[in-house]
């Protein structure tokens, strides 16, 4: 239990940057505090004493800000960065080296006395406000982007994006796990493909209206369209 807890405050210190002393992340870390206290919570569990885990659940849940039932099974080097509004349910289990951010759910779907949380691999990392739902299993190395809704397994080393998350394609760059805001958008992706190939049926119809000797009028939606292209530019920077 010591060395486990030993490496959840080496952990701080490389996920998170803002880290300066370990009397800091002892008394200052919500994640920490959360996961140690769930290490107890989930001894006594597991050996049958239900009520007082779930009493020091809900001291944790209190002083945290993060609700972790005491039936979740969490891995080593486990990470909660801010931590406020974190849900894992009971059925959970959580590999090594996750990372999780504030807002985060793993929930279920079900009221059957089962398995009914998420099953999340090694070096998995959950962006902010996602949502996870279900028994389904995310791969390990997968990636969930922010605000994402996942309700269907995620294969190992994917990136999953939206509202419902999709797996974006492969041919994307590895995302450092603080670089949320280079996370592709499918979404934008399809709007620009679609003002691209608009672009062309244009280009073709004013080729058709002067080799057939016809003036079109002055499209109303020209200065609309222009602004929607500069906000889905490939280059945009926000």
């Amino acid at each position: 239990m010591l060395k486990i807890s030993s490496e959840d405050i080496c952990t701080v210190f490389v996920r998170d940057p803002a880290a300066r002393s370990k009397l800091e992340v002892l008394f200052c870390y919500p994640g920490l505090q959360a996961i140690s206290f769930h290490r107890i919570a989930h001894f006594l569990w597991t050996h049958k004493f239900m009520f007082l885990a779930r009493c020091i659940s809900h001291i944790s849940r209190f002083i945290t800000g993060i609700e972790i039932h005491p039936g979740a099974t969490i891995g080593r080097r486990f990470f909660i960065d801010h931590g406020m509004g974190v849900v894992i349910g009971e059925t959970t289990e959580i590999g090594d080296d996750v990372l999780l951010y504030q807002g985060v759910v793993l929930g279920g779907t079900s009221l059957a006395k089962k398995k009914r949380h998420p099953t999340i691999g090694n070096n998995v990392v959950v962006g902010a406000a996602a949502v996870l739902l279900g028994p389904i299993t995310v791969g390990d190395g997968a990636r969930i982007g922010a605000n994402s809704v996942v309700i269907h397994s995620v294969p190992p080393g994917a990136t999953v994006v939206g509202i419902p998350g999709r797996i974006v394609s492969g041919e994307h760059k590895p995302v450092s796990p603080l670089e949320h805001a280079k996370l592709p958008d499918p979404v934008a992706e399809a709007i620009r493909t679609v003002l691209k190939e608009q672009e062309v049926l244009k280009e073709r119809i004013k080729a058709l209206e002067k080799a057939g000797g016809i003036t079109a009028k002055k499209d109303d939606l020209e200065e609309t369209m222009k602004k929607i292209e500069t906000e889905f530019a490939d280059d945009d920077v926000w």
